[in-house]
């Protein structure tokens, strides 16, 4: 098994430790220390030595930070996180807040007044390799006219107080074969460095592993779930590349000898060496880099957009990996179909879900642990199984696989919602709900829409069927995905926020949905590749939405009159595609189902 179910914190753990890092504040002279869920890369993801907010509150969400005072604990979490944080931490110990609706900067004000005449201004450290120059200067703008000021650490005083900390991460990394790569590292430096030269730039930091990865065109698995290496490097402005992680990881590989190979400590100093003016990226380089530097340059990573727009191979791989994992998803409901009752739990699900996946041979990791999820459960938006939460099914709920592979040629994301029991034994409240996330689904894969939209124009297609009944969820609508890399990956997102344009060869996941706190929750996910479209009466540029994920989506769910008649359409279609390309790769049993599965409405 790739996925463990044991749970990896504990609520009670984390008092004792809160105290413990209060003493070693007051030892220190802060009245606060920022804890966030980042290492010094930046990443969403973090190896187990780097995931100090779960080591310390035992919330092990993908995002949020922490800010300890001597008398509160405020534990920030986002909309995906609210249900999860109070099951996970110590309520009596931690606060949640509501972020970003609640700013650091505010909550700080609030809970620290102005000092009298005697009492010292308040201090609140924070550790410079694991928070970007943004998200400093955003703090130091909120906390502008008060006393409270933030200082940076020399050492991180919660690597003081955790005893058993891990080591770092020391995997074998692994090339990517050009053939899925479509472009040469060598192709992909001389390019880079054509527009550091264009702009009078010295040299490229590069701190982000997975745009290491997709520039050296390597491979790795420092981080769980991710292939990705971590690692450093400067692009300098004549295509050589010094590179500072631990050689052995790279044993065994040739990247040529335009590439250094340098111990982790020495990127500091060979950054703050270099006369002429870095590129730094002031979202995700840390600010530990940025003091170094002699003449730091902030401007957006350049690999961000390169590795977001996919070339023809990657594509060509991503299809692939998604026929694939198609076949495993269609093994995995057909045997589901028959087997859903009360002697199945969650862990029995993910537990073959992966072993369905593993079947192909082709299998590396998940793209994530499984999000096997039934009743309340799934009302929880980034709910991992563990042996303590396990749930049994029960006729009337709902179910909601949220899961993915990674495979040599991609990356895979999925997330299909099923009734357990018969379809008339579902509610009728969670069945309207049911059809409006996946009217939403097939309204943006539907959907046209002119060079230069960016996701926060489309964001509300999918939201909108919801939106008529008075009706949300507080996620975004889809997140970037790399090939064959994390998958979560930057800089484009489907959300109210994102001004990224959409450019082709980029993909993104479509995954509205809709829960209910205590009750149930409902998503439906594919992922999708911007491509060119015909154009429009006017001539105008047009781009639209190739789904890649094939797999069958529930029918037995939908309530009549939401979906219109184009909406029937494109789920016919779509259907009729799946069956095409699915049935010749599945089991004969698996293929009685998927014909079943894909009638047309």
């Amino acid at each position: 098994m790739l996925q463990s179910f044991s749970a990896t914190t504990r609520p009670d753990q984390g008092p004792p430790r809160l105290a413990a890092l209060r003493a070693e504040l007051a030892r220190l002279g802060l009245a606060g220390f920022i804890v966030p869920r980042a290492d010094a890369h930046q990443g969403e993801y973090v190896s187990p030595c780097d995931d100090r907010l779960a080591w310390l509150s035992g919330f092990t969400g993908s995002a949020g930070f922490c800010i300890v005072l001597a008398h509160e604990a405020g534990l920030f979490v986002d909309g995906r996180y609210r249900l999860q944080v109070r099951q996970q931490a110590d309520m009596t110990a931690f606060t949640p807040v509501d972020w970003p609706e609640t700013s650091p900067a505010a909550w700080l004000k609030e809970q620290l007044p102005a000092a009298g005449n005697d009492t010292p201004d308040p201090i609140i450290g924070y550790d410079p390799w694991l928070h970007t120059p943004d998200e400093i200067t955003r703090l130091e703008k909120g906390l502008a006219g008060s006393a409270i000021t933030l200082r940076a650490t020399d050492a991180n005083p919660l690597d003081a107080v955790w005893p058993d900390q891990p080591e770092p991460a020391c995997a074998p990394a692994r090339p990517h074969p050009l053939a899925l790569a479509g472009r040469s590292a060598r192709d992909k430096r001389d390019t880079l460095a054509s527009g550091l030269r264009a702009q009078g730039r010295a040299a490229l930091a590069i701190t982000l592993p997975d745009c290491l990865c997709w520039l050296l065109n390597i491979r790795g698995a420092d981080i769980p779930r991710n292939p990705v290496v971590q690692g450093f490097a400067l692009l300098h402005a004549d295509a050589r590349v010094d590179l500072f992680l631990d050689a052995a990881k790279l044993t065994g590989l040739d990247l040529g000898d335009q590439v250094s190979i340098h111990p982790p400590e020495g990127f500091l100093p060979a950054a703050s060496a270099i006369d002429g003016p870095v590129q730094y990226d002031p979202g995700t380089a840390p600010v530990a880099l940025v003091r170094a530097l002699r003449r730091g340059v902030p401007a957006a990573d350049p690999c961000l957009m390169a590795k977001a727009c996919k070339t023809d191979a990657e594509l060509d791989g991503m299809r692939s990996a998604h026929r694939r994992d198609g076949a495993a998803m269609v093994e995995f409901l057909a045997w589901f179909d028959r087997a859903a009752g009360p002697d199945l739990t969650e862990i029995d699900i993910a537990t073959r879900l992966e072993a369905c996946r593993q079947a192909t041979g082709q299998l590396i990791d998940l793209s994530f642990d499984t999000i096997s999820s039934t009743g309340p459960n799934a009302a929880i938006i980034h709910y991992r199984v563990s042996e303590e939460s396990n749930r049994r099914l029960a006729t009337g709920d709902l179910f909601l696989l949220d899961s993915g592979g990674q495979y040599p040629d991609g990356t895979t994301d999925i997330t299909r919602t099923l009734p357990v029991g018969p379809p008339e034994a579902i509610a009728e409240p969670r069945r309207d709900a049911y059809t409006r996330v996946l009217k939403g689904m097939i309204t943006l894969s539907r959907t046209r829409f002119p060079r230069g939209v960016a996701g926060a124009h489309l964001d509300a297609l999918a939201r909108h069927p919801l939106w008529l009944q008075g009706m949300d969820y507080d996620h975004g609508t889809g997140h970037g995905v790399g090939a064959a890399l994390s998958v979560h990956e930057g800089p484009v997102r489907l959300s109210r926020v994102s001004t990224q344009p959409l450019e082709p060869g980029m993909i993104l996941s479509n995954e509205p949905g809709y829960y209910r706190a205590g009750e149930w929750g409902i998503r439906i996910e594919n992922l999708v590749a911007v491509q060119p479209a015909p154009k429009g009466a006017d001539a105008r540029n047009m781009l639209a939405f190739e789904t890649l994920t094939l797999c069958p989506i529930d029918t037995s769910l939908i309530r009549p009159g939401i979906l219109d008649a184009d909406d029937i359409t494109w789920l016919n279609a779509y259907h009729a595609h799946v069956a095409q390309v699915l049935t010749p790769l599945v089991s004969p049993r698996a293929a009685t189902w998927l014909a079943r599965a894909c009638r047309p409405l």
